[in-house]
């Protein structure tokens, strides 16, 4: 007995207590909490946290100096731009597990501030969001062309149709379906051939027109194209068997919320299909192709989907011959 209790003192991991004293320092500060409450949502930059908390930089400098030097905020770059985010928590070591418990109690708790900085987290992501519709509105007619600089649906499409064709095939024309960002409309055809009723999802009054072009020149009868985002849709129509955001997410101002948001549409049983860039360093695609975020970490995706509760299912990368990957990530309800 007592072998075993000491083997099992060896072998669990440890926090030493310099390193938890320096964790609890950093966070047990009311505006550092609300710091990383935020960064819950997502990744923000500097200038947009101090419009959030309205500071001057050289303040919130210090604060996320103290945070990232005691491993509660990591950053990631975007181009010439640097975010601050939480970090991916693993739980393969003791502080992972003591920062897991320590974030879910700071989500969990309430904050009357929090009614004070919502108005400018709204307006941070509403101009990320203008930003990329105004993108989309210059170049609504030369989108494949832009698109093609990336990942043309050529490319990939054929694996797309095959994955969407291992999912779907007890719906054949029946049940839901629901495509966020249909851009040109190239994947709505396939959806609208294997379900019931399909709905076309986006932001950009351009690029849905588009799709609505594609849906009335192939008298898709079964599509409805529908202006606006997830939050647009009632959450009580949990009835989507399938949902897809196809090269989609790198365009999203927060798109941890995506997850979020689609879990509560799909009915139980349902599957979401993430198809996106994995992360690069080719920070031309912000300009030339309107990217708000230069792909995703494979780790990122699972974590998001798990935080909404949705289950990891089968994942396919393709390489492609201008230095891009693209991940194939399917996600289920339980």
């Amino acid at each position: 007995m007592t072998d075993e209790l000491t083997h099992t003192e060896q072998t669990s991991p440890t926090l030493p207590l310099n390193t938890l004293a320096q964790a609890c320092k950093a966070a047990g500060d009311p505006l550092r909490m609300a710091i990383l409450r935020l960064l819950g949502q997502g990744a923000f930059g500097v200038l947009e946290l101090c419009r959030v908390f309205d500071i001057k930089q050289s303040s919130m400098s210090h604060h996320l100096k103290i945070l990232a030097t005691a491993g509660l905020v990591s950053t990631q770059r975007e181009g010439n731009s640097i975010f601050y985010r939480r970090p991916l928590v693993k739980d393969d070591t003791a502080f992972d597990h003591w920062l897991r418990s320590t974030l879910a109690a700071i989500d969990a708790s309430s904050n009357p501030d929090d009614n004070l900085a919502a108005p400018a987290v709204a307006e941070v992501l509403a101009e990320r969001a203008r930003t990329c519709a105004e993108f989309f509105a210059r170049h609504a007619e030369d989108f494949k062309e832009q698109q093609d600089l990336i990942a043309s649906h050529d490319q990939y499409g054929e694996a797309l149709n095959e994955l969407l064709l291992s999912l779907a095939g007890d719906h054949k024309g029946n049940g839901y379906a629901l495509e966020i960002g249909p851009g040109e409309g190239a994947f709505i055809p396939a959806l609208a051939n294997h379900f019931g009723a399909v709905t076309a999802l986006d932001i950009s009054p351009d690029m849905l027109a588009l799709t609505q072009k594609v849906v009335d020149q192939q008298a898709l009868t079964n599509v409805r194209c529908v202006l606006g985002d997830a939050t647009s849709l009632p959450h009580s129509d949990n009835r989507y068997q399938f949902a897809v955001a196809n090269m989609v997410l790198h365009h999203v101002p927060a798109p941890k919320t995506i997850f979020t948001q689609v879990a509560a549409l799909l009915a139980q049983g349902g599957s979401l299909l993430i198809t996106d860039l994995c992360r690069h360093e080719q920070s031309w695609a912000r300009e030339s192709c309107g990217d708000l975020w230069l792909g995703f970490d494979p780790a990122d995706l699972t974590a998001w989907a798990r935080e909404a509760g949705l289950t990891e299912g089968p994942s396919q990368f393709l390489g492609l011959r201008n230095g891009f990957q693209i991940q194939f990530r399917v996600f289920h309800k339980p």
